[in-house]
């Protein structure tokens, strides 16, 4: 295995990591990370074996936890709480309870609204120049996820604030003063949903919030801080994505002069695929070995680590012909942006309605959009989002 070396706070790869991931891919199916210290695979197969591979998970094995700083303490004990970082048979628990309240049933019925909410943004944008995220890409998810959950829609630049500043713990070279951000947004979080979690336990609406408090298995309820952190990760997972899948994607449609007909009806769910393979929000995830485990060649120990690079995966030649290709007329794969297997991302459904409905009414009501200035990706890895997109309307 070698040992390759890359900031992932270069501006280079900042702007495009893939000529590493091929760099790394050349070398074999791992290869060591030697900034981040970790053992990472570029390869479609490997990262697709590891996720589903229950010998492998999320939760660090008890003797390979590191101590938690008192000062980050709030933020774990939110973090305690989150089917994200769990195993079983606690992340069975959640996630099954979670389910519940959060069916299909109850994502596809939110089609309108997301239409209405499209046109109406859309219609909105300033005439002229323009950044696409604050005034779109940004409002959608927040406002529906906001809606959804029954929290005020209002509050959606608080909840902007709170999300940015806790995804900041998961970002290439955080620092002291990240994570007292972190640690204040979770703290402001936490005392805003346990008020709204209290009100919908006295007064019941027809909300999210009101129906994850009513969900049951055997017997078995979602306790408070459970319902808390559950809000708190669906409001951050539920938007934090979809930001940067919507502001990629826009980038992505324009710059390769993509025909309409790629957006229509019977195309859509095709080309929204494609956008989430070629360019995806999120590239490295982190799983532990729980035993002796040989993949592909590599054995692991109990307690290492192994970096997922999902975006590497997604451009693997050996899963995609032409890789660096984008072609929205790509006959459909599954593709490992939402992750695989038991922590399959539960919000992948509500993103890809989202992303489904908005791209098309977007371009509908903005036929001529173009650039107005290069787009520049925010140096947040391990997501990938631009930090700004300039665009304007001939």
């Amino acid at each position: 295995m070698q040992t390759l070396s890359q900031s992932p706070t270069d501006p280079a790869f900042v702007q495009n990591p893939y000529p590493f991931y091929d760099r790394a891919r050349a070398t074999g199916p791992f290869f060591h990370w030697q900034d981040y210290g970790l053992t990472c695979t570029p390869s479609a197969a490997a990262v697709n074996a590891i996720l589903r591979d229950r010998r492998f998970g999320r939760e660090a094995p008890p003797e390979c936890s590191p101590p938690i700083p008192d000062h980050l303490r709030p933020f774990y004990a939110v973090e305690a709480h989150s089917m994200l970082e769990l195993e079983p048979p606690r992340h069975t628990r959640l996630r099954s309870l979670v389910l519940r309240a959060f069916t299909s049933r109850r994502i596809a019925a939110l089609a309108p609204e997301i239409t209405a909410l499209s046109a109406e943004l859309a219609d909105a944008l300033p005439d002229g120049e323009f950044d696409l995220l604050p005034e779109f890409a940004q409002k959608l998810p927040v406002i529906i996820i906001a809606r959804l959950l029954g929290v005020p829609e209002e509050m959606g630049p608080d909840l902007l604030r709170w999300s940015n500043a806790m995804v900041g713990m998961y970002m290439a070279g955080r620092t002291r003063e990240m994570e007292d951000r972190a640690v204040r947004a979770t703290e402001d979080f936490v005392t805003f949903m346990r008020g709204y979690v209290d009100a919908r336990r006295n007064d019941p609406r027809d909300d999210l919030i009101t129906s994850l408090i009513a969900a049951e298995m055997d017997g078995d309820r979602l306790t408070t801080d459970e319902l808390i952190t559950t809000c708190i990760l669906l409001l951050n997972a539920g938007h934090e994505a979809t930001v940067h899948s919507i502001g990629n994607g826009v980038k992505t449609l324009l710059e390769t002069a993509t025909p309409p007909a790629a957006l229509s009806p019977d195309r859509i769910e095709a080309t929204v695929e494609e956008l989430l393979r070629y360019d995806p929000p999120l590239h490295l995830f982190t799983r532990w070995a729980y035993e002796e485990v040989e993949v592909m060649g590599h054995t692991f120990r109990r307690g290492e680590q192994v970096g997922l690079l999902l975006a590497a995966a997604n451009r693997d030649p050996a899963a995609w012909e032409r890789p660096d290709l984008f072609n929205p007329q790509r006959t459909e794969k599954p593709n490992l942006s939402f992750g695989a297997g038991l922590h399959f991302c539960v919000g992948a459904p509500l993103a890809r309605l989202e992303l489904q409905i908005a791209l098309p009414i977007l371009f509908q009501k903005l036929p001529n959009l173009r650039m107005a200035a290069p787009p520049a990706y925010a140096d947040a890895y391990h997501f990938h989002g631009l930090k700004a997109l300039r665009l304007r309307q001939d």
